[in-house]
């Protein structure tokens, strides 16, 4: 099997460092599994790698939608297998680098998805209801959804709904199923996390960089080039919650305040979610007296033999 490399782990961890210095190393080519630094001028939210962060090393699925254009995880496999199809091809190991665990597992597994198209008036149907409604619609007949599926994913709710819709079987079961599959490649899978007070004051003073680079400046650019508010682009943290300060739903401080908790809240799932995960190699910063240098050199030591 071809070999892969994934750097998982919740957000403010040091991934995209981690994946860069990795690859300089091994002749690694990194992909982002992130469901916004795909999009174009959404930077700052994003905390998007700078073309003098890659130091070099090429970087797959970041800049290639505008910010209009919906995305999803057919849409994630389909782009990444082809990229990693490039690199292969060039002599180059795939590093999938990102928190977004369902998106890593698709590729890694092999996932097979079905149509999302067969009915579009039931999610037009479904769009006209609150996301309270919808969620409790969820619960009752995918309660399993509900423990990995926050209430304010819209767009994941809706999509859970048609599933049941289309087939009268929960996704859940369905994705069970699919995660049960074989890797489909010679992959090292490893997880970077840290003690949870130190990874939750990096999250905190990331928003507040984020916030004095001109955050708010970037989603009112969005808004005002009429980037629908229920487009996948505008559903990432960070920009729905300017997004509401913008419309005047609330104060800016209380956005930041909202971005931060739900912040540290999503990274708690992304463990919880990697955790699932039988082969990951766990890598706890605080183990590490120089976590840019070390992390690599444990990475290193854990690789395929030459």
């Amino acid at each position: 099997m071809n070999k892969l490399v994934i750097i998982a782990g919740p957000t403010a961890t040091g991934k995209s460092d981690a994946a860069v210095a990795l690859s300089k190393v091994i002749g690694g080519e990194v992909i982002s599994a992130d469901s916004v630094q795909v999009y174009k001028g959404l930077d700052i939210g994003s905390a998007k790698i700078t073309q003098g962060e890659m130091q070099g090393v090429p970087h797959h699925l970041i800049d290639m939608l505008e910010p209009e254009e919906p995305f999803n995880i057919t849409i994630f496999q389909k782009m990444a297998k082809e990229a990693m199809q490039g690199i292969y091809e060039r002599g180059h190991i795939p590093v999938i680098c990102g928190g977004t665990g369902f998106y890593i597992q698709s590729v890694l597994y092999d996932i097979e998805f079905t149509s999302e198209d067969t009915d579009m008036s039931y999610r037009h149907e479904l769009e006209k209801k609150d996301p309270k409604e919808l969620y409790a619609m969820l619960k009752a007949v995918d309660p399993a959804s509900c423990e990995s599926i926050h209430e304010n994913n819209v767009k994941r709710v809706i999509r859970a709904l048609e599933f049941f819709h289309e087939t009268g079987y929960p996704i859940s079961t369905h994705n069970a199923q699919q995660r049960s599959r074989s890797a489909a490649y010679d992959a090292r899978f490893f997880v970077l996390t840290d003690e949870r007070s130190k990874l939750y004051e990096r999250i905190d003073a990331r928003v507040d960089k984020m916030v004095a680079s001109g955050l708010v400046d970037e989603v009112r650019a969005l808004k005002d080039r009429g980037v629908p508010r229920m487009s996948t682009a505008m559903q990432g943290l960070g920009y729905k919650e300017i997004y509401d300060y913008l419309a005047g739903e609330c104060t800016l401080e209380e956005a930041i305040y909202t971005i931060k908790r739900d912040s540290r809240h999503f990274a708690k799932r992304q463990v919880t979610w990697f955790k699932r995960e039988p082969d990951a190699i766990w890598i706890d910063r605080s183990k590490f007296a120089d976590p840019a240098i070390d992390i690599v050199e444990f990475m290193l030591g854990r690789l395929w033999d030459k």
